[in-house]
């Protein structure tokens, strides 16, 4: 990490203040949908309440061997990552179930992390213990 980036960073929290608004934790099972159109009016009806978005928390499950089945599950989450973005949450939580294939399911993992660097949201992967070693 660079000096910028460290300073960068310090200075603007010197020019934080509170504010009168509750972090929440966000169940992806809750959302009606991951539609811009639902996600910008669920986002305002936060706001009004006094409420934040911090985390959305979503449970993955990759519990077939086959690839198609894999990268259903890793389109699925993405849509997720987009959902955490546009709610303004700065962690999306991938809670891991059953897991068939690890090696199936890392790549496609990694990928979905970078793509949350990108989006600007911190990925952060909750293994429920259930799956082989």
């Amino acid at each position: 990490m660079s000096t910028t980036q460290s300073d960068g960073i310090e200075a603007t929290l010197r020019g934080c203040r509170p504010a009168e608004i509750d972090p929440i934790v966000v169940d992806a099972a809750d959302l009606e949908s991951t539609a811009p159109e639902h996600l910008r009016d669920l986002k305002a009806e936060f706001s009004a309440r006094g409420y934040q978005p911090a985390t959305l928390s979503v449970a993955a499950c990759f519990d077939c061997d086959d690839a198609l089945s894999t990268q259903r599950e890793a389109d699925r989450l993405r849509e997720f990552v987009r959902a955490a973005s546009f709610l303004g949450a700065g962690r999306i939580e991938v809670r891991l179930g059953e897991v068939a294939d690890r090696e199936a399911a890392e790549p496609a993992l990694s990928a979905l992390a970078e793509r949350a660097r990108r989006e600007g949201v911190e990925l952060v992967r909750v293994d429920d213990g259930s799956s082989p070693a």
